[in-house]
């Protein structure tokens, strides 16, 4: 099994969005400018939809070769990871992630079929609109996620899928503005996400892959340390009214992740908290180098979190 280099740059891409979300949302916010309403409008929400519906193509990527004892162990872990990150960082999600694959991930993985698993997501999606949205939309995405993954949809469903969810996105953030509904917010969030993740699949081609890579195979590291910047960094943000050093620290800590990524990932098949989770996983030491034997540009699949 070689990793699916796609999902790695999409994955990537979902990391620098969430970096760039997560830091402007720890900011205070007096009096909010044209920034903020960009970011809200454009950023908020439309990033971890498409970690979540990750999520549930790598819970079946790992299925393919382990069994739901080891999904499990590997949940467990996840969750002890961010019962961990929870003492510096309270908006953490890898505790939801790990509880929810838990709750709708490993049953519905006995389900036949990839249209009853995409239905039974897309029902869970409309549920959590309407309790609220946030959090309570993972489940379904998950589901949606390991729906897609089993009906494998045509590439030729991008180009009018994009055009479709990018039209939906521009109508109800439109609607939005006019009245302040967080269902339709919600609905607007996840067109959006659809409509960033088909248009990234349209346009990539391999330099940006190459770019966005790095931060996707090491997600949980880029994630983790990505959320210390940001606490560390809070009084100095919180001094600037005008929230652009926000900006200016995700990107900075972006590129200094891929340029951390890229290196390591000349060296060792995994990134740190990487290896450790999947050492806590399977209860051993597990090979990290590249002089293995293995193709470099071909390590053993490594779902990754966000």
């Amino acid at each position: 099994m070689t990793r699916i280099r796609e999902l790695d740059a999409l994955r990537g891409f979902a990391v620098g969005g969430i970096m760039v979300v997560n830091t402007w949302q720890y900011v205070t916010k007096q009096s909010p400018g044209t920034l903020d309403w960009t970011i809200q409008a454009l950023f908020q929400s439309r990033f971890y939809p498409i970690f979540s519906m990750l999520f549930g193509i790598s819970f079946m990527l790992f299925l393919r070769g382990n069994s739901r004892w080891a999904l499990l162990s590997r949940l467990f872990w996840l969750f002890c990871l961010g019962k961990i990150q929870h003492l510096w960082y309270e908006g953490e999600v890898l505790t939801d992630y790990a509880f929810y694959g838990a709750l709708v991930l490993l049953p519905a993985s006995f389900l036949p079929g990839g249209p009853p698993v995409l239905l039974l997501g897309l029902v869970v999606v409309v549920w959590g609109v309407i309790v609220g949205g946030g959090v309570w939309l993972i489940p379904g995405l998950f589901l949606v996620g390991m729906g897609l993954y089993r009906l494998r949809p045509s590439r030729e469903l991008l180009l009018p899928g994009f055009a479709v969810s990018a039209l939906a996105m521009a109508l109800l953030t439109m609607a939005y503005a006019d009245t302040n509904d967080w269902k339709v917010y919600s609905v607007a969030a996840l067109a959006g996400a659809a409509a960033y993740a088909l248009g990234l699949l349209l346009l990539l081609r391999p330099w940006l892959s190459a770019v966005l890579e790095p931060l996707g195979k090491m997600a949980l590291t880029n994630y983790v340390t990505g959320t210390v910047v940001i606490v560390l960094a809070a009084p100095a943000l919180n001094a600037d009214p005008t929230r652009w050093s926000a900006v200016a620290l995700a990107a900075v800590t972006l590129v200094v992740q891929y340029l951390f990524g890229r290196w390591w990932l000349t060296r060792y098949r995994y990134g740190p908290l990487e290896w450790i989770w999947r050492c806590l996983t399977r209860f051993r030491v597990v090979p990290n180098g590249l002089e293995s034997g293995r193709d470099q540009n071909r390590p053993l699949p490594d779902p990754g979190v966000p």
